[in-house]
């Protein structure tokens, strides 16, 4: 199963995440033409259980993340899903913004020639592959650049493995980034350039977008470095490399899970870049019942749900 390109493909009302903590699963409904998350839940995992990288497959024991999912969906209320999107750690693939001169016009030579040019570079060997292709910016000469994201096959078929085995068959596979970018603009998105910063106990995503095209995207494990520090290198690097003008907005998504909160990591960034750093909201883009309170820990756990959920996605 391939790795579903970003922003298409209408996704199924139920979205799951399987993180090496815990899995999470949330409901999208419509009350008009206002989205809202109806139904949220949430099960922790023990350590050791889902290990998320590329090299090696991450599921110690498939039936055992089987029955989180299981528990996970049955608190979520109404019937039971048959189908769900699924959020994975950013750590399952590797993403690289490939520059093509000539666009072929037919989908299929698009994937041969994108398996063609970055079978050198992959992890692992390209005939191991599921290979995701999406747009990205367009040059004023013609060219266009593309959003390839590689992860291995089997490791894949883990994840949604895990999810057919709790009864429920996983057709969309996303990057927790990719979710929570998607999130953004299905809500109060930001004009201009903007500078995303996922951050969670294991890795720092950082992503540049213009508009709703992305022109970077880097992956780090916090061994790296300090957040602020690699925050501040990406953005000499947008200054730099990418002639940029300054970010309208600086948002931070996932650091109110962290063991100290979201504050510190803020303050570092906002000290780093001088610039105020804001906590995505997903709330911009669904609103939550009644019944589902919203602590800055749920918000974070529910941004790359709600992504997932309305991507491409209209009021039924």
């Amino acid at each position: 199963m391939m790795l579903s390109q970003w922003l298409t493909t209408p996704a199924p009302d139920v979205a799951v995440e399987i993180d090496h903590t815990h899995v999470a699963a949330a409901r999208l409904s419509w009350r008009g033409s206002q989205a809202v998350i109806a139904g949220h839940a949430s099960e922790p995992l023990p350590n050791g259980l889902v290990t998320p990288g590329l090299g090696e497959l991450n599921i110690g024991d498939v039936p055992a993340v089987a029955k989180a999912i299981t528990r996970t969906l049955s608190q979520l209320g109404g019937q039971r899903p048959s189908r769900v999107s699924l959020v994975v750690p950013d750590t399952v693939a590797r993403v690289t913004l490939l520059p093509l001169e000539n666009v072929p016009a037919r989908p299929a030579d698009l994937q041969e020639i994108v398996r063609w040019q970055v079978r050198k570079t992959a992890p692992f060997p390209i005939e191991q592959a599921a290979v995701s292709v999406s747009p990205g910016a367009r040059g004023a000469d013609g060219g266009a650049e593309y959003v390839v994201a590689l992860a291995r096959t089997d490791v894949i078929h883990q994840y949604e493995q895990a999810c057919l085995m709790a009864g429920a068959h996983a057709g969309l596979v996303e990057l927790s980034t990719f979710g929570v970018i998607n999130g953004v603009m299905a809500g109060a998105a930001p004009t201009g350039d903007w500078l995303l910063v996922h951050v969670t106990d294991t890795y720092l995503t950082m992503a540049v977008i213009r508009g709703r095209e992305m022109l970077f995207f880097r992956n780090r494990g916090l061994q790296e470095g300090a957040p602020a520090d690699m925050v501040h290198q990406t953005a000499m690097y947008y200054e730099d490399r990418l002639h940029g003008f300054g970010f309208s907005q600086v948002l931070i998504a996932g650091a109110a899970r962290l063991p100290g909160g979201a504050e510190q990591v803020r303050r570092g960034l906002e000290d780093r870049l001088r610039s105020s750093v804001a906590a995505i909201d997903p709330r911009s883009a669904a609103a939550l019942t009644d019944r589902i309170g919203a602590s800055p820990e749920l918000l974070d756990e529910l941004a790359p749900l709600v992504g997932l959920l309305l991507r491409d996605r209209k009021a039924a």
